[in-house]
């Protein structure tokens, strides 16, 4: 449920819906498409900073759409209430596996799996928040775990 007071300003950079997909290996997700060129960019960059921190994260198979079907969900709803600078996603990820070195080595996930994922998330902010020089580098990097 999201509640909107007027007389408040509130400014939300991301929005994740999560979801388990039941057909779908990996990790990826939805995002909104715009006719600005440049947001629609932007809209980009969280997404393939994921894929360069996570293993099980697929950027080829993340779709940016605005289908009619889909106009209900958080993210369709959010992009198009929000601010230019917001971005809203859903994020899914398998139910099963994810596909590791070529489409032969399935891997099933585990809780830690998910787990890790969830952190990959979390440094994926970390790491956009730095390319936009919006916090400081630590004195000594940070290790990615794939």
């Amino acid at each position: 449920v999201v509640v909107v007071f007027p007389q408040q300003k509130i400014n939300l950079e991301f929005y994740i819906d999560i979801h388990a997909h039941s057909t779908m290996m990996n990790g990826f997700m939805y995002g909104n498409i715009f006719e600005d060129e440049e947001r629609f960019q932007r809209q980009a960059v969280f997404p393939k900073l994921l894929c360069q921190n996570a293993e099980d994260f697929s950027y080829s198979s993340t779709s940016f759409n605005r289908d009619a079907v889909k106009a209900g969900t958080g993210r369709r709803f959010l992009g198009g209430l929000l601010n230019d600078t917001s971005y809203c996603y859903t994020l899914e990820v398998s139910f099963y596996s994810y596909i590791l070195d070529g489409p032969t080595t399935a891997v099933p996930y585990t809780e830690e799996a998910y787990m890790k994922l969830g952190r990959n998330v979390a440094r994926t902010f970390l790491d956009y928040y730095r390319l936009n020089s919006l916090v400081e580098r630590p004195l000594a990097p940070t290790p990615k775990t794939r």
